[in-house]
C-alpha cells in the first residue's frame, strides 16, 4: 500500500491514523496487529503522533485528537467558494426544505464541504470532509462531466467503476454518454446511486471558464418522482449555482 511512498515512516504514520480512526480508540497492542509489526514499533508511533497534538492519551488508549477538526475548520473558512455559497445554500435549503450541499472535486472524488437544512428530513450519512467517487452522485457527476477530457479519460479508464450501492453506475462507457446529457442539460439527477431511498439534483458552479465545485440538493426519492417537484428544485439547484459563481467574481 505504501510502497511508492519516498518516506514510507510518513506513510505509516498515516496509516496508523486511518487505524485510528476506523476503530475510534486502539492501544499500542491493537495497532500493532493491524499494522503487522511488533509492540514497540507501534508505540512509537503512537507516541510520536501524540507529542504532535493530533493524536491524544486517555487510559492508556490512544485516539485522533481535535486539532485536525481546528485545521479542517480552518482550511474550510478560508476557502474562496464556500464563503461565497454559505448564505446561497442555507437559501436553497429553505426554499427546498430540503438538505442543500456544496462540494469540490479532489484526487477523483467529490469532497462535501458544507451542507445546510434540517439533518432529519434525509439521512445521507455526510459531514463536511465526505468523500466519494466523483462517478457515484449527481453532485459528482456534474463536476466529472466538466473535468478536461484527460482527466475524464484518465478517471474512466477502467473496466468496472466502484459500486457505492446498487444503483450506482459502473459501466464507464455507460456512464460517458451520461455524462454528455449532463453537459447538454447542465445539471445531473441521480437516484439513489449514492444513497438507497435518497437521490440528488445537482449543478456545476462556473465563473469565467473556471470549474468552482457543485451545489446540489439531497431529497427521498419518492418525492424525486413527482416532476413539478423535481423541476422546482433543478430551477432553485440553476438559480442557486449562477448566484454562487456571481458572489465568487465579486467576493
Amino acid at each position: 500500500m505504501t510502497s511508492d511512498v519516498p518516506l514510507q515512516t510518513v506513510a505509516r504514520a498515516f496509516e496508523v491514523l486511518d487505524l485510528l480512526e476506523r476503530e475510534r480508540e486502539a492501544g499500542p497492542a491493537e495497532i500493532a496487529e493491524l499494522m503487522g509489526v511488533n509492540r514497540s514499533t507501534a508505540h512509537d508511533y503512537l507516541v510520536s503522533l501524540e507529542a504532535t497534538g493530533f493524536v491524544v492519551r486517555e487510559a492508556g488508549r490512544y485516539r485522533i485528537g481535535y486539532r485536525f477538526l481546528e485545521r479542517g475548520s480552518l482550511l474550510k473558512y478560508r476557502n474562496r467558494f464556500f464563503h461565497s455559497s454559505d448564505v446561497v445554500l442555507r437559501k436553497l435549503s429553505e426554499q427546498s426544505d430540503e438538505l442543500a450541499q456544496l462540494g469540490q472535486e479532489e484526487d477523483g472524488e467529490w469532497v462535501m464541504l458544507h451542507e445546510e437544512g434540517d439533518l432529519t428530513s434525509v439521512q445521507t450519512g455526510t459531514y463536511p470532509g465526505f468523500r466519494t467517487p466523483i462517478h457515484s452522485h449527481a453532485a459528482g457527476k456534474v463536476l466529472l462531466a466538466h473535468l478536461p477530457d484527460e482527466r475524464v479519460d484518465e478517471l474512466l479508464d477502467v473496466d468496472e467503476l466502484e459500486a457505492v450501492t446498487e444503483h450506482t453506475v459502473t459501466d464507464p462507457d455507460v456512464l460517458r454518454t451520461e455524462l454528455d446529457a449532463i453537459n447538454d442539460e447542465g445539471y445531473a439527477i441521480d437516484r439513489e446511486e449514492q444513497v438507497v431511498g435518497i437521490g440528488f439534483v445537482a449543478c456545476p458552479v462556473i465563473e469565467d471558464g473556471e470549474l468552482l465545485g457543485s451545489v446540489s440538493v439531497a431529497c427521498p426519492t419518492g418525492r424525486l418522482e413527482q416532476d413539478d417537484y423535481r423541476e422546482d428544485l433543478i430551477r432553485n439547484v440553476r438559480a442557486a449555482a449562477e448566484e454562487i459563481a456571481v458572489n465568487y467574481r465579486y467576493y
